[in-house]
C-alpha cells in the first residue's frame, strides 16, 4: 500500500469515534444550520486532479497555496478561481505558510526539512537537525507576529525515505524563533502532533494530537514556550484554522467547527475520503477553502478567518 494511503487509512481509524455521526453529504444540505456558513451556500468542487491535497495558506491578496505532496508541488487558487501550478520540486512540501514578507514556510519532509521558499522561488533551508537529529518530518506550521515559527514534527513512513525508522523517539511540537538557527523543543508531550494554528495576536496556541484524539489550547510565553496547556476538546485533526470570530476549524471527516468556548457549531461534509486541511481566502477572505485528498473545494461563508 501506498505510504500516502498508509497515513490516511491510519488518521481515519484514529478518529473513528467523532466521524461516525457525520456522514457524507453534499450540496447544502444541512448547512444553514450552521450559523458561520453564508446563508444558502453549497459546497464547490473546484478540481479533483490532484492525488494528495495539504498546506493551504493565503498570501495578502488572497490568492491561496496549497500543496499536492505525492505529486510534489505547491498549487495556488487566485481571487479569479484560477488554479496554477506554483512550483515543482518543492521538498515534498507539506504544511505551508506565508510570512509577512510573503515567502511560503514550507514542510519539506523529502528530507525531513523546514524551508523558506520566495516569491521568485528561491529555497533556503531553514531547520533540518535537533540537537543533530533529523526530524521525524515536518508537517504543519504557523507564524507568530514576531516572525517565529511553530511547527509539528510526527512521523509518517514515506515511500521515498531510505529510512525506516525516526531519529528521535518522540514526536514533538518545535518553535524557532525570528533570526534563529536552533529550534527550541516546547511541547514533548504528545504521541503525534500534526494540526497547529494560534490567535493573530499571538497569545494562545492549538495543537491537534491525532493518535490520541485530542486537541489542546496554550498560553504563549514572550520568549515563545508555551505554558498552561489546557485539553480543548476531545477530538484529533489534520489540520486547522480560525476565524475572526475566535472559533476553530478541524479537519477529517469534513470540517467540524467549534467556538473559542469549545462548544460544536456544527461539522461541514465534504465528500471525499478525508478532509486534509483548511484556510480563508479570496479578496474578502470569506472563501473556506478545503484540501481533501483528490479534490479542493470552496464554501462561502458568514465570517471571515484570521489569516
Amino acid at each position: 500500500m501506498n505510504a500516502w494511503y498508509k497515513k490516511q487509512t491510519l488518521v481515519v481509524a484514529l478518529l473513528t469515534s467523532f466521524t461516525a455521526a457525520f456522514g457524507q453529504q453534499s450540496g447544502n444540505a444541512g448547512l444553514d444550520s450552521i450559523k458561520v456558513v453564508a446563508r444558502g451556500a453549497a459546497l464547490r468542487q473546484v478540481s479533483s486532479q490532484f492525488t494528495f491535497t495539504e498546506g493551504p495558506t493565503v498570501d495578502k491578496k488572497g490568492t491561496i497555496y496549497f500543496t499536492d505532496q505525492p505529486n510534489d508541488k505547491i498549487w495556488t487558487y487566485d481571487t479569479d478561481g484560477k488554479l496554477a501550478v506554483f512550483m515543482d520540486k518543492t521538498g515534498r512540501s507539506n504544511g505551508l505558510y506565508i510570512d509577512k514578507a510573503g515567502n511560503l514556510i514550507a514542510c519539506a519532509d523529502l528530507k525531513n526539512e523546514l524551508w523558506s521558499i520566495s516569491p521568485t522561488k528561491e529555497v533556503k533551508v531553514l531547520l533540518a537537525t535537533y540537537q543533530g537529529h533529523r526530524f521525524n518530518g515536518p508537517n504543519d506550521v504557523w507564524l507568530d507576529p514576531k516572525g517565529g515559527i511553530y511547527f509539528t514534527d510526527p512521523f509518517y513512513e514515506r515511500s521515498y525515505w531510505e529510512h525506516k525508522e525516526p531519529d528521535m523517539a518522540k514526536q514533538n511540537v518545535y518553535y524557532l524563533p525570528k533570526g534563529k538557527t536552533e529550534a527550541q523543543l516546547v511541547d514533548s508531550d504528545l504521541k503525534q502532533p500534526n494540526g497547529i494554528v494560534g490567535t493573530p495576536d499571538g497569545k494562545y496556541l492549538y495543537v491537534a494530537d491525532i493518535r490520541d484524539s485530542k486537541t489542546y489550547k496554550y498560553e504563549i510565553a514572550k520568549d515563545g514556550s508555551l505554558t498552561n496547556r489546557q485539553l480543548f476538546i476531545s477530538q484529533g485533526s489534520d489540520g486547522m484554522t480560525l476565524d475572526k470570530q475566535g472559533n476553530l476549524y478541524l479537519t477529517g471527516r469534513g470540517v467540524t467547527v467549534y467556538n473559542s468556548a469549545g462548544k460544536k457549531l456544527g461539522n461541514i461534509p465534504v465528500p471525499s475520503r478525508w478532509v486534509g486541511n483548511v484556510c480563508f481566502g479570496g479578496k474578502d477572505r470569506n472563501l473556506l477553502f478545503i484540501t481533501a485528498t483528490e479534490s479542493v473545494y470552496t464554501l462561502d461563508m458568514a465570517v471571515k478567518g484570521v489569516e
